[in-house]
């Protein structure tokens, strides 16, 4: 749970605070009041500014449809598999999936270099797939790896996408770093972002790595860990 506590000369200014410091909206969080302001004798003597604690409402998370996951494509546990093969069942294991989801959608495999292929899903109603910021996506795509790389003879990368997902979340994970970026240095404190997983936190470290005002580094445990931006 996410919260901070904040004073003002106002409920609202200590509001304003509060929210500039969790980077979030109004409607985003739940105000406590725990101070109201006082002007005190003469407007002076024992005034007292107000005092508000603001939480981070949890996410509300919505029921997901349970799907059957197919099995992998049967190969004999001794048997080690080519390259091109290897790709060959993962391929129709994620169509395999795609169908157990109730989608239609065809898979197009790029090669990017030796060991690294893309994944590129296309097909109606994508949403379904990508899932609340990839969560789907990201599941689906260590399963695939898994596949991949269970009797393969070498080691292979796959990256899922649909719908250019991929290079849209960059951007969106961009434009954070900067905005969050900037707080930092007009506020002088530090910021923890969202839990997030270790590709997205790549991004948010690599965008900000060559800024010469503030440091990023990553802090807590899986499945927690997140990015923590700071003043140098």
């Amino acid at each position: 749970m996410k919260k901070v506590i904040a004073t003002g000369k106002t409920v609202e200014d200590a509001v304003e605070i509060a929210l500039r410091k969790l980077g979030v909206t109004r409607d985003q969080v739940e105000i406590r009041i725990l101070t109201q302001p006082s002007r005190g004798f003469l407007g002076l003597i024992g005034s007292r500014d107000a005092e508000v604690e603001a939480v981070v409402k949890e996410p509300a998370v919505a029921e997901q449809p349970q799907y059957e996951v197919p099995l992998a494509p049967t190969v004999p546990a001794n048997e080690i598999l080519d390259p091109v093969e290897s790709i060959e069942n993962a391929v129709q294991f994620l169509k395999d999936v795609v169908e157990s989801m109730g989608l239609s959608a065809e898979v197009v495999v790029r090669y990017e270099r030796e060991g690294h292929y893309v994944f590129q899903i296309e097909g109606d109603r994508m949403g379904i797939l990508i899932g609340r910021r990839g969560q789907t996506l990201d599941a689906l795509q260590y399963l695939v790896n898994l596949v991949a790389n269970k009797h393969s003879e070498t080691f292979l990368r796959i990256i899922l996408d649909a719908e250019d997902y991929r290079a849209r979340r960059k951007e969106t994970l961009e434009r954070l770093a900067d905005r969050l970026a900037k707080q930092v240095l007009r506020e002088r404190q530090e910021i923890e972002l969202e839990p997030m997983p270790a590709h997205e936190r790549k991004v948010i470290h690599t965008y900000l790595q060559g800024h010469t005002r503030v440091g990023t580094r990553s802090v807590g445990e899986e499945p927690n860990r997140k990015v923590l931006i700071y003043l140098k």
